[in-house]
């Protein structure tokens, strides 16, 4: 397959396999969108009148026999296709013949990925809403099943203050809410059509820009041709932000599962078949799973400072650094879809312990109650403070447990249904 750039001669075969590298295998992910964008395209060469509609429907009906191989996951490309905008074109030219050779008119590979990636971001963007919407379900649930049990907050790793799962799962829920937010603004930047931008530089072509940003579903353009091109890179930046924004709560997430699974805090369980053995150790009941997410969501977390190492003190334009961009970021959106699946699955099966606080040492975490308490009959507060203090160094602290927390946000008043509000309104910022 000649390249669509020969001009007579080919790189150095040395040189064609290290700029080409992996771009292939993860082109393969781009196909259905390279085929979308090409028919918006060549819609809009009809209208502009670079195509002749009998042309156009030559050239649609083709493209739908490719883009069904691909949905039957029957398309691969060719050991000498340089990349997927190759692939289709030699595809339709050697069915079609000259015809084919027109789908290029009025376009660079260079707006062409910059569509292929918008289009795909724009899927994944809204599995990963999926994605979160369903462990945010699930955390609203288990934080309302379990509203009425208590167990013991930390600060510095200390005991500190009665805390409950009900706080402990919705609040997992609402700083989903948070890491929505920065999805919506991946979104927006994602929701621009770069189409037309061509080299980055516009074309002669009497292009219907507006057009194809309606064929393809964008909200509006990238305007000007030089920005279009300038949005490959920090695209993706800020996509793996979010992307590091939620690996950021199931690490968290993961952390406290392992930290309470421990045999020295025994908050919850979870059945044997979801945990690991010891080769040595009979007793053993491993976190691999919660481990595992935890380091896979730290890995996540170092993504937005690579892409900007690769991305950083580049001139605008168009700079071949950028194809190493999908090696990084493809791998870490399937990373993260897999994590929320893993930690979905996890805590559908979760136990919690409903009788942790009647353990002797924690009589301390009720301290604060016990100040409130005083301060309520009169006395004032760094009074109360002061006598309850010594009480405990002296031993002689003792408190019977009749929490009534009633603000907003508090062990007696999760504010399910507002959370629950407050993530409907970020996640309309996606459709």
């Amino acid at each position: 397959m000649a390249k669509i750039w020969n001009k007579g001669f080919d790189a150095d075969k040395s040189v064609e396999n290290f700029t080409v590298g992996k771009d292939r295998e993860f082109d393969l992910r781009l196909a259905k969108y390279d085929i979308m964008g090409s028919m918006a395209h060549i819609k809009m060469l009809v209208k502009i009148g670079l195509l002749k509609k009998t042309e156009e429907e030559t050239l649609r009906l083709e493209l739908q026999k490719i883009l069904a191989e691909v949905e039957k996951g029957n398309f691969n490309l060719n050991t000498d296709a340089e990349d997927i905008h190759s692939q289709i074109e030699a595809m339709l030219t050697e069915t079609l013949g000259e015809t084919g050779k027109k789908i290029h008119s009025g376009r660079s590979r260079n707006d062409q990925v910059l569509v292929d990636l918008k289009l795909f971001f724009k899927d994944e963007i809204r599995k990963i809403k999926a994605d979160a919407l369903q462990l945010f379900d699930l955390l609203q649930l288990l934080s309302e099943k379990h509203r009425s049990v208590l167990l013991p907050g930390y600060t510095h790793g200390q005991i500190a203050m009665p805390s409950s799962f009900g706080l402990w799962f919705g609040a997992y829920a609402e700083t989903l809410v948070d890491d929505m937010h920065t999805l919506v603004s991946a979104w927006r930047v994602a929701n621009q059509n770069p189409l037309g931008s061509a080299a980055g530089y516009g074309s002669s072509f009497p292009l219907d820009r507006e057009m194809t940003t309606r064929e393809l579903d964008f909200e509006t353009l990238n305007y000007n041709a030089v920005a279009a091109q300038m949005g490959r890179g920090k695209t993706e930046r800020i996509l793996a932000f979010s992307v590091a924004s939620f690996a950021s709560t199931l690490n968290k997430l993961a952390a406290d599962n392992c930290m309470y699974l421990s045999g020295n805090y025994g908050f919850i369980s979870y059945p044997d078949n979801l945990t690991t053995g010891s080769s040595i150790m009979p007793h053993k009941k491993n976190p691999d799973v919660w481990e595992l997410i935890r380091a896979h969501s730290n890995r996540l977390q170092s993504l937005p400072n690579e892409i900007a190492l690769m991305t950083t003190n580049l001139p605008h334009g168009y700079h071949r650094d950028f194809q190493l961009l999908k090696e990084t970021l493809f791998p870490a959106l399937e990373a993260l879809h897999t994590l929320f699946e893993m930690t979905h699955f996890m805590l559908s099966h979760i136990s919690v312990n409903k009788n942790i606080l009647k353990d002797e040492k924690y009589r301390y975490l009720f301290t604060v109650e016990k100040v409130n308490e005083l301060v309520l009959q009169g006395i004032p507060f760094r009074e109360a403070y002061k006598q309850i203090g010594l009480e405990v160094q002296e031993g002689t602290f003792a408190f019977q447990p009749a929490l009534n927390h009633t603000h907003a946000g508090s062990i007696g008043n999760l504010c399910t249904n507002e959370i629950r509000t407050k993530m409907e309104n970020a996640m309309k910022g996606i459709c």
